[in-house]
């Protein structure tokens, strides 16, 4: 059985990633930059623990791009650990990508693990590493500020009436304004406000995050000058 090796030059501090053959296993830190409240990292010392029999999962890419998927996230039984490189056995069917199957060996970096499930009868697994608070409520935002074409500029929460009693978080209050010219952008071009978790407007503009306790029928204005929110009336 063919094992697939990624080899990464000692210069690459914040991207790789290596083509090997007709796919490619990404770099995951770049996305936990761009998206910090929603895309979240085992800690070092986690990736350190990694030993074999531990699953671990990783992000795999079809060359040239798949016809469905861009990506597909799947678990690796990992079968060694030297050092940064780690060599395990795909344990999941791919959807999108028929080079790949269940079994195919494959050699990667302990920085390309997005999640980890150890081995059930270790007894010295680390803890969960994370301690970061979680927002996954949900809110109203406009579609310029969700898409980045506008900072937040101004904020309210009200009573929350969006939920549905299927819903796995509840509505928040929080209703998100752009800018008036981010908001005039989004009626021309008919795009309508967003229900979304918090934490996908604070990946884009995270400005008002000592803001986010505060009681319904809090409002806050963003200051044109000296940018911080301030107080107002409704």
């Amino acid at each position: 059985m063919p094992i697939t090796v990624v080899r990464l030059p000692l210069s690459i501090d914040r991207l790789w990633r290596r083509a090997v053959g007709t796919f490619e296993i990404g770099d995951p830190r770049p996305i936990a930059l761009d998206a910090p409240y929603t895309f979240f990292l085992p800690t070092d010392e986690e990736l350190a623990a990694i030993q074999p029999g531990d699953e671990v999962k990783i992000i795999i890419r079809s060359i040239p791009p798949a016809r469905k998927w861009d990506a597909e996230r799947m678990w690796v039984d990992v079968r060694e650990a030297s050092g940064d490189i780690l060599t395990g056995a795909l344990d999941n069917h791919p959807s999108d990508i028929p080079q790949l199957s269940v079994g195919h060996l494959l050699q990667f970096p302990r920085s390309a693990v997005i999640d980890i499930l150890w081995d059930r009868n270790r007894t010295d697994a680390p803890p969960p590493g994370r301690t970061e608070r979680e927002f996954w409520e949900r809110c109203m935002v406009d579609d310029c500020v969700l898409r980045g074409r506008s900072p937040v500029d101004y904020i309210y929460r009200e009573e929350p009436d969006m939920a549905e009693p299927e819903d796995k978080y509840p509505d928040s209050g929080w209703r998100i304004r752009g800018t008036g010219e981010g908001i005039a952008e989004d009626e021309a071009t008919d795009r309508s406000p967003q229900y979304v978790a918090i934490a996908a407007v604070l990946n884009r503009d995270d400005s008002w995050l000592h803001l986010i306790d505060s009681p319904e029928g809090a409002r806050f204005e963003r200051d044109a000058q000296s940018g911080e929110f301030i107080a107002c009336e409704a």
